[in-house]
């Protein structure tokens, strides 16, 4: 195993580049860490900028242009920006701060002795004019219904609506397939339930773990409703080829939200079920309506 610091996080100094490149060239694969330092996070730690500090992404190009295959791992207590990498990097592990024992989770994940099965518990942006982002977003009055097509729309003109990557997201050495989803009935009133099922597939060649996540929208309230909120979720460990059926109960509690009296209510109406992968993966769809 070879090593080469490369740079400091938070210096403008070039100065390592270059044994950085030497050592690459001698590697089989490349492995960088970047990120923030451990006291660039938590109390009374906020950043305007939350670019990757220093000239890390810089980095990250110069390795990159040794054609080497290249991993990156991210050490962070924040999300960060860093579309460089995100466009570029042949592999992406977010190890956050992991503790005393990270470097050994981190290393079961690089070597495949452990499949990693995290899901975002934020949303990254692609840039700090995005901010504040989030999967809950509120519809508009002219909203963007086909890529590309933002004339007099709800959008950017010069970057895209989308995060980097949306609240929920996260990849496994497997790959899951969902099917078959199926409600008990297409109408409750509010001391009912109403069961959700379908079944998930692990499709690929590992044993792994799923989220599977169940998303709620209210078309029509008294007050504006997010376009999507998590109303559950259910965690899978799935053997290859193997399937198995998940079931979310949906109760009144789930279709309530603080009205303007500021009471916790569920009003009448419909309600769009969406289950999937993450906020930006849904895999299935429904329609459910609660009667007066």
């Amino acid at each position: 195993m070879l090593y080469a610091k490369g740079c400091e996080v938070q210096s403008d100094s070039r100065a390592g580049f270059a044994q950085a490149v030497e050592t690459a060239k001698a590697a089989d694969v490349i492995v960088l860490t970047v990120g923030e330092t451990w006291d660039m996070s938590g109390e009374a730690k906020s950043r305007a900028d939350i670019h990757l500090p220093g000239v890390q992404e810089e980095l990250f190009q110069v390795l990159k242009a040794t054609g080497k295959p290249i991993v990156v791992i991210l050490m962070a207590g924040r999300p960060l920006i860093f579309n460089a990498i995100a466009d570029q990097a042949d592999a992406i592990l977010y190890g956050w701060w992991p503790g005393s024992e990270g470097g050994a989770a981190l290393a079961n994940v690089l070597y495949g002795d452990y499949n990693p099965s995290g899901k975002l518990p934020a949303t990254f942006p692609q840039s700090g004019g995005q901010i504040p982002i989030s999967y809950q977003q509120y519809s508009t009055g002219r909203p963007v219904t086909k890529p590309g097509d933002i004339r007099y729309k709800s959008a950017y003109i010069d970057a895209p609506n989308t995060p980097r990557y949306a609240f929920g997201h996260g990849l496994s050495y497997t790959t899951f397939k969902y099917d078959g989803l199926k409600i008990s009935q297409p109408s409750m009133r509010a001391g009912q339930t109403v069961q959700v099922q379908l079944t998930v597939t692990n499709t690929g060649q590992r044993a792994g773990e799923e989220v599977v996540q169940l998303y709620l929208r209210d078309l029509v309230a008294s007050v504006a409703r997010p376009l999507k909120e998590l109303k559950d979720f259910k965690k899978l460990s799935l053997k290859p080829g193997e399937t198995q059926t998940v079931t979310f109960v949906v109760d009144k509690d789930k279709l309530a939200f603080y009205n303007r009296k500021l009471e916790w209510a569920a009003e009448p109406g419909e309600f769009q079920l969406m289950v999937g992968s993450a906020s930006d993966d849904i895999r299935l769809e429904s329609k459910l309506t609660l009667l007066p």
